[in-house]
């Protein structure tokens, strides 16, 4: 049986371990920067889960370190463990613990969600046409002009991106927006950024779609609207006639905010 005078100095152990990998493990940018208004939400909700994960990484590691010192064999000892029948309160604790901070995370991540696809009412939208191994955008709003390899976006202004696979899945992903969805062929999925920085991106298809897959890849402008305007204006071309049927023949599936009736 484990004492309370060992459990205390394990919980102490858990809690400064804890604090140690933190610590060390939020030093490092993981995502880089952020050009969206989602990016800072989602880093917080990474930093909130590193933390969590360095609890039950450390507690199970103090645990296992004090059963290795605690119930080692004496040296020539080769007769069985001692018969034992388990500890009830250890595993409703072992149970419970887990279960309450996969719940946590579960409703912190629901939240986050909530939140960063809540349609706002002056929503741009834009639409992605996904073929091997190339991006292309129309923009409906503005004409149904269409123009290939480079997307461009106002800043500060929320984009509607209605993804179509037009061959097989892609997904869409520019990593300072955090943003990521796949490309269904047959089905519309939506993409919900608000751009925040202006600059120069990249966007990346991060799902393996054949042998050009690595070279999936467009600019990406976010530009203040004046100079959205202007260049989009300066499109003539129209989306052509095949990828227009495509949206008309996908089934939409809305991405509404959760608890709004949305999936």
């Amino acid at each position: 049986m484990i004492g309370r005078l060992p459990i205390a100095k394990m919980l102490g152990a858990t809690v400064v371990l804890t604090a140690v990998i933190s610590v060390i493990m939020l030093q490092v940018s993981w995502n880089r920067q952020q050009g969206s208004t989602a990016a800072p939400k989602i880093d917080e909700l990474l930093d909130v889960m590193i933390v969590l994960s360095s609890f039950v990484f450390s507690l199970v590691t103090v645990m296992l370190a004090y059963a290795l010192w605690k119930f080692k064999a004496k040296p020539g000892d080769e007769s069985d463990g001692e018969p034992i029948h388990g500890n009830t309160r250890l595993e409703v604790a072992w149970t419970v613990i887990p279960t309450i901070i996969v719940l946590f995370g579960a409703v912190y991540s629901w939240i986050v969600l909530d939140e960063i696809e809540a349609k706002e009412p002056d929503a741009m939208r834009v639409d992605v046409f996904a073929q091997q191994f190339a991006w292309s955008f129309g923009y409906p709003g503005k004409g149904n002009v269409w123009n290939e390899g480079e997307l461009h976006v106002p800043v500060d202004r929320q984009i509607q991106f209605k993804l179509h696979g037009m061959d097989v899945i892609h997904s869409f992903w520019v990593p300072e927006w955090r943003i990521k969805k796949d490309a269904v062929p047959g089905i519309t999925t939506t993409a919900t950024v608000t751009p925040d920085r202006v600059g120069t991106y990249q966007l990346i298809c991060t799902e393996l779609c054949g042998f050009g897959h690595a070279t999936m890849r467009a600019k990406v402008m976010v530009e203040e609207p004046a100079d959205f305007r202007k260049w989009v204006a300066g499109i003539k071309t129209p989306i052509p006639p095949s990828y227009l049927k495509s949206i008309s023949g996908d089934a939409e599936v809305e991405t509404q905010p959760l608890g709004a009736g949305g999936a």
